[in-house]
């Protein structure tokens, strides 16, 4: 911060140059001072590839009259800047289970719930950790969980007026193949996770190079093909993390795992090129395989889903005109373009009804309502994702969220999970 907004004598940088500028020119108010008045507010957003796009950039600048700056890095890189230095970002965009690892760094503030004009358009999904009454909340870091700053200043599920983030982007993961190769499975019947370590494709699995994703998904196949039980699998205890690991080096010494993928474009080489035929992936990788030709099959796994939910945050240090822009920027994701957007995907918005006059029908209906496509559908780079006839694995909106058995989760182990990750990964 610069001295002269912190002197005690109530004059803010802005004016201070003003007089500056006016007494060494004779006048009230200079050429430099007017370009300064006209100068648009700058927003820097740290986050992942999976929301930080051009095109949303450059469309949000457009609708909002702001400068935009985009920071994308890797999770990992994602999570250290931001929780140690809150000063180089304005928002941050990441998954829900980096929350309590930046509140309690103190590099995010809370959200005024009242300055979130669409807060009463978001559905149930984060207030209430259920998309339908009877639907499981799903274990670990469920955003309803971190959601609500309470009065001791802890985050939970009791409703408040102040946000640890803004309800945006969510979706649920699960693995894909090629089913030029391996046998297509009937949706929450055949399909599971325990094909991760199923012994016929060996040499032909990949898995995320993410502790807080790509564990989940190896506990999930682990626990499907009865190798171990977890008393909670979204909060692992140090000898079950231990237990996991011993499995996953053993399947590795073996030559199970083709690799672990860093990116999303990385995990779709992986099965483009041929090197593996199964793997834990994202929606968007699947949509760039189909549209190259791969016949790649999203699973909808019989034991659930491992779910995700993205979170914008406010920096700690967001102030000022910054601290407006930043809330434009929140509300403009809630507007019905993004979501529409990031549709075009295979990812949700908190408030779809928004975005449902900017999808046509057809859209609608195959992303949200999983019913076949009526004609070609074409991802937001403009590549075919879906054919005729197609139908989105998993089924609708509401029966996809329904099925999830764990939430992308920071553990109480975390820390011991990425000894161990890094063992694995390097060995």
């Amino acid at each position: 911060m610069n001295p002269v907004a912190r002197s005690g004598t109530g004059l803010t940088r802005r004016r201070f140059l003003q007089r500056t500028a006016a007494a060494a020119a004779g006048c009230a108010l200079t050429a430099p001072a007017v370009h300064a008045r006209r100068r648009r507010p700058r927003l820097r957003v740290l986050g992942t590839h999976v929301t930080l796009q051009e095109p949303i950039r450059q469309q949000a600048q457009r609708d909002l009259g702001i400068e935009i700056v985009f920071e994308a890095k890797g999770d990992a890189a994602l999570l250290q800047k931001a929780s140690t230095r809150p000063e180089s970002f304005d928002l941050y965009e990441q998954w829900s289970n980096s929350i309590n690892v930046l509140w309690q760094a103190g590099a995010i503030q809370a959200i005024d719930r009242g300055r979130i004009t669409r807060w009463d358009e978001i559905n149930s999904l984060t207030k209430t950790g259920r998309i339908t009454p009877g639907a499981p909340l799903g274990a670990g870091d469920a955003p309803c969980r971190l959601l609500f700053v309470q009065p001791d200043r802890t985050l939970g599920a009791n409703h408040s007026e102040r946000l640890s983030f803004l309800p945006y982007v969510h979706n649920v993961d699960s693995f894909g193949y090629n089913t030029a190769v391996v046998p297509r499975g009937v949706p929450y019947e055949t399909e599971s996770w325990g094909w991760l370590l199923d012994d016929r494709w060996r040499g032909r699995v990949a898995l995320a190079n993410e502790p807080t994703i790509g564990l989940f998904d190896a506990a999930l196949a682990a626990e499907a093909t009865g190798q171990m039980r977890f008393g909670d699998i979204g909060n692992m205890t140090r000898a079950e993390v231990d237990q996991l690991f011993d499995i996953l080096m053993e399947y590795k010494t073996r030559g199970h795992f083709a690799g672990l993928w860093n990116s999303v474009p990385q995990s779709a080489e992986f099965m483009h090129s041929g090197r593996v035929v199964l793997e834990s992936m994202f929606s968007p990788a699947v949509a760039m395989l189909r549209g190259r030709g791969i016949p790649c099959e999203y699973a909808a796994p019989r034991e659930g889903y491992r779910a995700w939910h993205g979170v914008m945050c406010l920096s700690s240090a967001a102030d000022g005109e910054t601290l407006e822009a930043a809330y434009a920027y929140m509300n403009w994701w809630l507007s019905g373009w993004p979501g529409a957007f990031i549709a075009r995907q295979g990812y949700y918005i908190s408030n779809p009804q928004r975005s449902r006059p900017l999808l046509d029908p057809t859209e609608w209906d195959y992303w949200y309502a999983g019913q076949p496509a009526r004609r070609e559908l074409t991802g937001p780079d403009g590549r075919v994702v879906a054919r005729v006839g197609a139908q989105r694995r998993g089924g609708s909106y509401e029966d996809r969220l329904s099925n999830i058995a764990v939430w992308n989760t920071v553990m109480n182990t975390y820390e011991h999970s990425l000894v161990r990750w890094y063992e694995l990964v390097t060995a």
